[in-house]
């Protein structure tokens, strides 16, 4: 099967500072892949020759999904979209941790492969003001936003890690806590 769009949220490995980073960090929740890891997945085996990659980053990791996307075989084009988290419990802006200044925000990066696809909406918005779920939760109102972007096209999830995101309908997905996973294949080097 190959993706007209691939929506990517990667488990990015984080450099910590000490070993209480460390039990603070994304390893503490999900098994992190390194970038040479991701670097290997054969995303050009599964998307098709006008493709769209939309990819979650964070960041301290915007660097590497630069990299990431290049590798995949995408030309970087934008921030397709900006989310401001806000506390579960009440209407104030989430805070996070940081090295420098505390995070609140993650990113969408939008890459493109061939033609850019057509988008089907034209009033689709970039930011995206909401509360935050469990630890890497995304909001499901990217998923939404993105088929709004480029209409019912052949799509996939990567990295999704539960089954409730099996729910959304219209998408494939590839995540090894995802049950009825694709399986993507790995390039040997």
């Amino acid at each position: 099967m190959k993706y007209a769009v691939i929506y990517a949220d990667p488990p990015w490995q984080y450099r910590v500072w000490s070993k209480k980073g460390l039990g603070r960090s994304a390893e503490r929740h999900y098994q992190t892949q390194s970038l040479d890891y991701l670097k290997r997945l054969d995303i050009p085996a599964i998307s098709q020759d006008d493709c769209a990659l939309l990819m979650w980053a964070t960041f301290p990791c915007l660097e590497q999904a630069l990299a990431l996307g290049q590798t995949w075989g995408f030309t970087y084009k934008t921030v397709a979209f900006t989310w401001v988290k806000k506390n579960i419990k009440s209407d104030t802006l989430f805070v996070g941790m940081g090295h420098y200044t505390r995070a609140n925000a993650e990113i969408v990066l939008l890459f493109t492969k061939g033609k850019p696809l057509k988008r089907v909406n034209r009033d689709v918005q970039q930011v995206l003001i909401s509360k935050r779920g469990r630890h890497s939760e995304k909001p499901d109102e990217i998923r939404k936003r993105i088929v709004r972007l480029f209409g019912k096209v052949k799509r996939i999830e990567l990295f999704a890690r539960e089954s409730s995101q099996l729910d959304f309908k219209g998408w494939d997905v590839f995540g090894y806590e995802a049950s009825k996973s694709i399986d993507l294949p790995v390039k040997i080097l």
